[in-house]
């Protein structure tokens, strides 16, 4: 157990230059990679806001489980099948405006997403993941081709797990952007019957969930606009993201973030709560 627990430390550093001690690897992080290896579910789904640390955490699991506990993980995440920027413009001009920005449900292509676990589940190799960049806020044309078989699925997500939204708290504009540009509710129905048919049976597939928890919407605005100067550190200025363009981006999010934090006993199995400085401080089991 030593070992797994180095392993875990120096990774870590190495990737995340980040240090973490040998007691928070023992109490809140090998728990969760002991439980997937100990649990008998094959496709899992990974929930959490923007900047939480999904990707990180997955990174971590990933490599732990395939280098101790002879697994092989094929880790996707929502955000390689957002729509490219022409199809979210052709939705956009047919639904509403504010679907020329990804990040809700209905910007993602949900019937390649299904169809490579399909594959998956089937033993059908490869697998060709498509590519997303977010700084040019498109699909790549290109695809990682994932030929080695898996035993494992884990998908990652922001708004992964969600359940619909109840119709008082969709219609309540909780911040300028609702209020100001979807005044007759075009843009939430839509994304909350995508929630409440594609998304759930996308959502139904996998075997259990688990929700990274932050501890409230505030701390989504600073792990996103730090997100953001990490990602953006080479860039040129015009490039880059204000952080008031970052703080109108993530009111798109707002509403179904919310909801999450509010309902997550109602999606998921496993909780972790999250700090402020975006550590684990608790794992519940729902």
């Amino acid at each position: 157990m030593n070992e797994i627990v180095d392993f875990i430390q120096k990774e870590s550093l190495r990737l995340f230059k980040k240090k973490i001690s040998k007691k928070y690897v023992k109490i809140k992080i090998l728990p969760i990679i002991i439980h997937l290896e100990n649990s008998e579910s094959k496709k899992v789904l990974i929930g959490g806001s923007q900047g939480i640390g999904k990707s990180s955490l997955i990174i971590i699991i990933k490599k732990t489980l395939e280098k101790f506990f002879n697994k092989n993980v094929l880790a996707l995440s929502l955000d390689n099948y957002y729509l490219s920027k022409d199809e979210r413009k052709s939705i956009s001009n047919k639904e509403h405006e504010l679907l020329i920005t990804r990040g809700v449900p209905g910007t993602h292509n949900i019937k390649k997403l299904v169809n490579d676990i399909k594959r998956f589940e089937k033993n059908i190799y490869p697998i060709n993941i498509p590519l997303f960049d977010k700084l040019i806020d498109n699909r790549l044309n290109k695809y990682q081709k994932i030929y080695k078989k898996c035993n494992m699925l884990i998908l990652e997500g922001w708004c992964c797990g969600c359940k619909d939204i109840n119709k008082n708290y969709l219609f309540k504009n909780i911040n300028s952007l609702e209020k100001k540009f979807d005044t007759k509710y075009l843009w939430r129905k839509f994304y909350n019957n995508k929630l409440k048919k594609e998304y759930k049976l996308l959502f139904n597939l996998f075997d259990e969930t688990i929700f990274l928890k932050a501890p409230s919407f505030k701390y989504v605005l600073r792990w996103r606009i730090k997100q953001e100067k990490n990602n953006s550190s080479n860039l040129s200025n015009s490039k880059k993201m204000s952080n008031q363009e970052i703080e109108l981006f993530i009111q798109h999010y707002e509403k179904i973030t919310k909801w999450m934090l509010k309902n997550y006993s109602k999606f998921a199995n496993i909780v972790l709560k999250i700090n402020k400085d975006q550590k684990i401080t608790s794992i519940l089991k729902i």
